[in-house]
């Protein structure tokens, strides 16, 4: 291989590990902070700012000292760098996840802010890539252009396929700190076979000392959880998710990534967690007096976790067919270890809700709609095309429910679902869960009228036959109905400000005294 091949090979190498990082930063912040467009703006604009930086030294430094030997000395530097990032990282998140959890706001911050300082050393040195290796590829200054648009081209295909890597193969495989390690090895052997080829081998000798530290902290030097989670049974990563179950007191409970909201509970042998998983089971009962159990033939759920919601139904209605859509592999397996998520009338279908929903062959009395990433829904979740699939996948009879988040005081995310909801649905009824800032709206594909709920109530009550759980679930639902919601943004496909309007309320209730009575 000619010395320009491989200098075209080096390229390839820091465009893949520069978008990887990226990517693995995501998760790394993800886990404690959350994966909103918060976070992803912050971590995407600091690092295009860390890759100007880097653009803008690489070009500098390599008209006054333009030689391969340098060009490899900056990757092997990035290379240490990023092997350094998960071991000085991880006190520094872990001290971040007790301040999430306590909502420790300066503490969090701090912390949010030092990690992505962090990352400015690696990525700006391997912003320095491109314009170093340009200034080397080029001869003749005719060839300017030619050179510096392969150079520029091998490097964005070099992170295409950064951006692939550690979603699909290295976190799933190995996590999230083992992939900024296998990310460092990449770089740092591209760095030294160039280091060699063009300055000799005593020149590579003393950066060795750098692979056996690798493999020691690949191998030991990250032990435990990523969380010190009381409690934690068992943690993994996905190529969706940062997945913990924690078992308190013989209740096991499913948090995901920042861990700020539990996804699904079990307990053996209690059967009413007084959440909005039970609340799925009185959607029907808002259909004209006297609604029979009987008349539900089947069910879907879109956002099955790890299948509380499946289970409770199955508990209420029998063994009618329930299709669980969840997109997430690996909380499917969590849910059938830990949480007994393994009724023999659950269809689980590992898909996107919403294509999934959309490509059933049936219709339901209830869909369930639960794909809630505390304290965010998905976007493509909330509109009205959206919910044109449920209605169009409801039966007569059929009603959705709906999981929302809201604030104390501020109740716009409701208000803006229902008038979405309203587009397409004739009725809306919300109810607000005790003890949390989870509400339940539900619509029906006919009209319906909340009186008719507590006539199905008393008829339920009158027949020995109900399920406690039912009843109990009613009960909630009637003492805890809302006002019907005041108008509010209609969202489409093309217009929904979705976490525009969760993050004004999260920021609102953060810094508001509601904030400090909670604490």
């Amino acid at each position: 291989m000619t010395m320009r091949k491989y200098l075209y090979t080096a390229v390839f190498i820091s465009g893949l590990t520069s978008l990887a990082v990226e990517m693995a930063s995501s998760r790394l912040l993800g886990a404690v902070f959350g994966t909103s467009n918060l976070v992803w703006a912050s971590i995407i604009g600091l690092i295009l700012i860390y890759l100007t930086v880097g653009n803008f030294l690489g070009g500098f430094w390599a008209d006054r000292y333009a030689s391969p030997r340098n060009f490899y000395l900056i990757l092997i530097g990035a290379a240490i760098a990023i092997g350094i990032v998960p071991l000085v990282s991880r006190p520094v998140l872990k001290l971040a996840a007790e301040a999430f959890d306590q909502l420790t706001l300066g503490v969090l911050f701090g912390s949010f802010s030092a990690v992505l300082i962090l990352l400015f050393i690696p990525i700006t040195l391997l912003g320095m890539a491109s314009p170093f290796a340009i200034r080397l590829a080029v001869q003749d200054n005719k060839d300017v252009g030619r050179i510096s648009g392969q150079i520029y081209a091998i490097s964005t295909l070099g992170s295409f396929v950064g951006t692939f890597l550690p979603s699909l193969i290295t976190i799933p495989l190995f996590g999230t700190y083992r992939t900024f390690l296998i990310l460092s090895a990449i770089l740092l052997f591209a760095g030294l076979i160039g280091l060699w080829l063009s300055a000799g081998i005593k020149k590579v000798l003393p950066f060795f000392l750098f692979i056996p530290a690798l493999i020691l902290v690949n191998f030991w030097g990250l032990p435990g959880g990523d969380k010190a989670t009381p409690g934690l049974i068992y943690e993994t990563e996905s190529a969706y998710n940062y997945i913990q179950v924690i078992e308190r007191e013989q209740f096991n409970y499913l948090r995901l990534n920042e861990g700020q909201g539990v996804h699904s509970i079990y307990h053996p042998t209690v059967s009413n967690y007084h959440g909005p998983w039970e609340q799925v089971v009185v959607a029907p009962f808002f259909n004209p007096a006297n609604y029979d159990p009987a008349q539900v033939q089947r069910i879907a759920i879109v956002g099955l976790a790890a299948g509380t919601t499946a289970r409770q139904a199955t508990q209420v209605y029998g063994a009618v067919p329930i299709d669980g859509f969840e997109i997430d592999p690996k909380i499917v397996e969590a849910g059938q270890k830990y949480f007994d998520m393994n009724e023999k009338n659950l269809n689980v279908i590992i898909q996107d809700g919403r294509w999934g929903l959309e490509h059933s062959p049936y219709r339901y009395q209830i869909i369930s709609v639960d794909a809630y990433q505390p304290p965010y829904i998905p976007f493509h979740l909330t509109t009205r095309e959206f919910f044109q699939i449920v209605y169009d996948h409801l039966a007569e009879d059929g009603v959705m429910a709906i999981n929302v988040g809201r604030s104390p005081s501020d109740r716009s995310l409701i208000n803006s679902l229902s008038s979405t909801i309203l587009t397409v649905f004739p009725s809306v009824h919300v109810i607000d869960i005790p003890g949390s800032f989870n509400s339940i709206i539900f619509a029906s594909a006919r009209p319906t009228h909340e009186v008719d709920l507590f006539k199905n109530y008393l008829y339920l009550k009158n027949n020995p036959g109900t399920p406690a759980l039912l009843l109990e679930s009613m009960e909630i639902t009637l003492s805890n109905l809302q006002p019907a919601p005041e108008a509010g943004l209609v969202f489409s496909d093309d217009h929904a400000p979705i976490e525009w309007i969760t993050n004004n309320m999260i920021l609102s209730f953060l810094f508001s005294n509601e904030m400090e009575n909670i604490q």
